[in-house]
């Protein structure tokens, strides 16, 4: 049986919201001498580091870009594993950054974990939202926000520099 995928962001408007969400976490830590932004592994990370960039183009804040690693399959089994932030988040601002919130497992034990610090401020970010959780977490900064049915799958794909999102 051959799988159909539906374009939900070419490249284009990927790049827009990708930008719109640099913006918007700009607004949110406009107070902030210095925020970490941190990008769940593989394409969270990967979405993080195109924020960043745009972050650190528009802003005077120092950002600290960290990859943050998880057992997606099992994100309860306690194997996180941070790189780029040795010293952690005590009275830091964090966002924490995937590319698509599903059933929210993911997101709500990597944010789990960094509460394991005194962090001053957490906000979460992602490029897809799908309206589909199974745990009590939300997105504070999302690209799309997509109704989609229990079957379908959204994949974020970065080629040659540029990010598409596909339904399935």
């Amino acid at each position: 049986m051959t799988t159909t995928r539906t374009t939900v962001l070419d490249a284009a408007t990927a790049k827009r919201k990708i930008e719109r969400i640099a913006w918007e976490i700009y607004e949110r830590h406009i107070d902030e001498s210095s925020v970490y932004i941190i990008g769940i592994a593989e394409s969270g990370y990967l979405l993080a580091e195109k924020v960043t960039a745009i972050l650190k183009q528009i802003s005077g804040i120092e950002y600290t870009l960290c990859k943050l690693e998880i057992n997606k399959s099992n994100p309860s089994d306690d194997s996180i594993v941070i790189a780029g932030c040795e010293a952690g988040f005590d009275d830091a601002s964090v966002v924490v950054m995937d590319d698509v919130l599903n059933s929210g497992g993911t997101l709500i034990y990597a944010v789990k974990h960094i509460l394991n610090w005194k962090v001053r401020k957490c906000t979460t970010a992602v490029l897809v939202d799908r309206n589909h959780k199974r745990f009590p977490i939300k997105a504070d900064v999302k690209g799309l926000s997509l109704s989609t049915s229990m079957q379908e799958r959204v994949q974020v794909e970065y080629t040659d520099g540029e990010t598409t999102a596909y339904l399935s």
